[in-house]
């Protein structure tokens, strides 16, 4: 399935372009918090976003809209035109959406909870309902461009973004949709949202340095840093992509997802159903290990998670993991909770169609049981014909894309 479109809303660069300038410039954009006070959590840093709703979406329409719903609408826009789909000489029924996401509105919920109690149930926003409705991604992309095909969004938490690029493949691959607009969005940098993780000790505490406070992999890790913003992908059938004269980017071959059973916040120890996940990638794609270039991995940077996702990785692709060159790249804008994997997935794309693949960040000195070729300082040029993205997430969810070089 054809990537022709790319759209991004990150902290490191808005649109595909600054999304890639801010890969290639190596700089976490990870600070302390600026837009709420933190002195009540153990954790105090974010990847906030310098972003201006209106310089995307008509005034009127961006006030009836959250800071989740302006990510929504600005990448969905960004990659339409990057794909220049014209969507009015489209069947319409034959263009859907998936999106993904961990806490959807959840924040502007909060918001207007605090309206709610200070001024009173007639000043609290008559959008907010529809603000904070689990579907509003989807749907505010469908009604915006007027696309009527599938569409959903899902909320598996840090897999979501990854799932909605998977469920849109599936939705073209099996003739429901022509055309699928798909990704992940999150806006979680409330006070609540933001506390709700400090409380369960799953942030780094690194306060006193934010800019190398994620560090996937490293010893030194302790956490991971919340983030915020949105990728969306436009995937096209590839003969229909050609034939239309579209710039492709990459394809996306094969995806999986499966669940852990195990507990809602920790990795299954021996990393089994991760790696399950990845063959079955892998298997979609038709494709053995050995032919895996790159693995973008979720490396989160928290204690449990990149030691077991290192040993799914050996479990999969035995004496070629050692020489498998492997990166994080959350430590540039932190973990954008369901966004990840769609900021992920557009730099896989991006990767493998430039020829240059992202370091981790902040790693010093691998920590016990990440034995990987982690890319490290300013990544490295290198030309690879597939590559694996995984992202996992709370309650177990593990996701798995797999892409490949565009002829």
């Amino acid at each position: 399935m054809a990537i022709t479109g790319i759209g991004a809303v990150t902290p490191i660069g808005i649109s595909r372009e600054g999304l890639w300038d801010g890969l290639r410039g190596c700089q976490s954009a990870v600070r302390s918090v600026t837009r709420f006070d933190t002195s009540l959590f153990r954790s105090r840093n974010a990847a906030e976003i310098d972003f201006q709703a209106t310089d995307f979406i008509e005034a009127r329409r961006a006030r009836k809209l959250d800071r989740f719903g302006h990510f929504t609408i600005a990448t969905a826009r960004l990659a339409i035109e990057d794909a220049e789909l014209k969507l009015e000489s489209e069947d319409r029924e034959r263009v859907g959406s998936m999106m993904g996401t961990a806490l959807g509105g959840v924040g502007y919920a909060e918001e207007q909870f605090m309206v709610f109690m200070n001024e009173g149930i007639k000043s609290v926003s008559p959008t907010l309902a529809t603000n904070v409705f689990g579907g509003a991604a989807s749907c505010n992309v469908a009604i915006e461009f007027g696309v009527m095909g599938p569409n959903s969004t899902n909320a598996m938490s840090c897999a979501s973004g990854t799932m909605a690029i998977g469920e849109g493949f599936r939705q073209i691959r099996d003739d429901y949709a022509d055309v699928m607009i798909c990704g992940g969005v999150e806006a979680p940098l409330n006070p609540l949202c933001f506390g709700a993780f400090s409380i369960i000790r799953a942030m780094s505490t690194r306060n006193d340095e934010p800019v190398r406070a994620s560090r996937p992999f490293d010893q030194g890790r302790d956490g991971f840093v919340m983030g915020e913003g949105a990728a969306v992908l436009v995937l096209e059938e590839y003969e229909r992509a050609k034939a239309r004269g579209a710039h492709i980017y990459a394809e996306v071959v094969g995806y999986s997802f499966g669940n852990d059973a195990h507990h809602m916040t920790a990795p299954r120890p021996d990393g089994s159903q991760a790696a399950r996940t990845m063959r079955g990638a892998l298997r979609d794609a038709r494709l053995d290990p050995h032919e895996i270039g790159y693995v973008n991995a979720h490396g989160s940077s928290t204690p449990l998670n990149d030691p077991t996702e290192t040993r799914a990785i050996h479990m999969v692709f035995g004496e070629h993991a050692a020489a498998l060159p492997v990166s994080s790249t959350k430590a540039y804008y932190g973990h954008a909770l369901g966004a990840s994997g769609a900021m992920e997935a557009a730099i896989c794309a991006l990767s493998l169609e430039r020829d240059w693949l992202p370091p981790t960040l902040n790693l010093d000195t691998p920590g016990e049981g990440c034995d990987l070729d982690y890319i490290p300082g300013t990544g490295r040029e290198a030309s690879v014909d597939y590559i694996l993205s995984n992202s996992f997430g709370f309650g177990g969810i593990n996701a798995a894309l797999v892409l490949q070089r565009s002829d």
